[in-house]
């Protein structure tokens, strides 16, 4: 989860690599994808553009990239606390480059248009925090829920998007439970569902995202960050007893990695663990 004691250990981790908080929000996003160097190498392979999606709230702007020929099976990707930016887009451009229609929505819609914020950093800032807390405070499961099936709906219209397929979902950080809530509201299309240094996910309510996993037909990826299991450790033993429990394919793996660890302009990105997150995401997608 993203608190103070996941901001300092942020601190730490760039300590390591000789940045300083402010250095690294000088080099910011750009800095970070020119790094991943992917963009350039599949110039002309994808297809991109920003896109409203009509909900029963408004319309939802999102980032739309998909293979430029063919049909491919759907990603719903949603972004971490910061929402979605430059990071996110490239994420999603990384997905589509492996052979699908990914869809990056701006689960803030309710509150503004994204970016909201530039980058991880600028979250990390006092006047960043008070920018989010009106479009933090429009979140609520029911919401996720209607969101969902309006992202469900849209893909499904699109021609670049294979509707025999199944269509999978994805989330980083808060946005983890969203992945699972959104398999279980939709189960005859979402079939897989993934999330990445997720919060919330365990608790004592009878929604819990926890318990919702025999409401789905979908296979599920939980990759917990190790400083959030440090202080959780009895999530992932729930989470494991869960999906036994419910039937459902469920794999629970804590990473060698702190939160935020598969998200390009976290402080703590971990190429090596993202890359091995990213692996089993592809794996568990091949089942669509």
């Amino acid at each position: 989860m993203c608190d103070d004691l996941t901001a300092l250990e942020e601190e730490q981790a760039l300590a390591a690599r000789g940045l300083s908080r402010r250095e690294f929000a000088a080099i910011g996003a750009a800095g970070m994808l020119v790094a991943a160097g992917t963009a350039q190498a599949r110039a002309g392979a994808l297809k991109e553009a920003m896109v409203e999606v009509p909900t029963p709230d408004g319309q939802a702007d999102a980032f739309f990239v998909r293979p430029a020929k063919g049909r491919h099976p759907a990603v719903i990707l949603w972004p971490d606390i910061a929402g979605l930016r430059d990071a996110y887009k490239e994420m999603g451009r990384r997905l589509a480059g492996a052979g699908y229609a990914v869809l990056v929505v701006n689960h803030y819609y309710r509150a503004a248009k994204a970016p909201l914020l530039a980058s991880m950093a600028e979250w990390r800032s006092p006047a960043g925090q008070e920018k989010l807390k009106p479009a933090i405070a429009t979140l609520s499961p029911a919401n996720t829920v209607k969101d969902a099936a309006a992202f469900v709906a849209w893909l499904d219209k699109q021609a670049g998007v294979d509707r025999k397929r199944g269509i999978g979902t994805q989330g980083y950080c808060q946005t983890g439970s969203f992945a699972i809530r959104s398999a279980a509201a939709l189960p005859a299309r979402i079939k897989a569902a993934a999330s990445f240094h997720g919060g919330g996910l365990v608790s004592d309510k009878p929604d819990s995202p926890h318990s919702l996993f025999a409401k789905s037909q979908a296979g599920f990826l939980i990759a917990i960050a190790r400083n959030d299991d440090a202080r959780s450790p009895g999530d992932k033993d729930a989470l494991k007893a869960a999906g036994q429990a419910s039937g459902r394919y469920v794999e629970v793996e804590v990473y060698k990695a702190d939160h935020g660890w598969c998200t390009l302009d976290a402080p703590v990105y971990n190429k090596a663990e993202a890359d091995r997150a990213w692996g089993r995401l592809l794996e568990l997608y091949r089942k669509l």
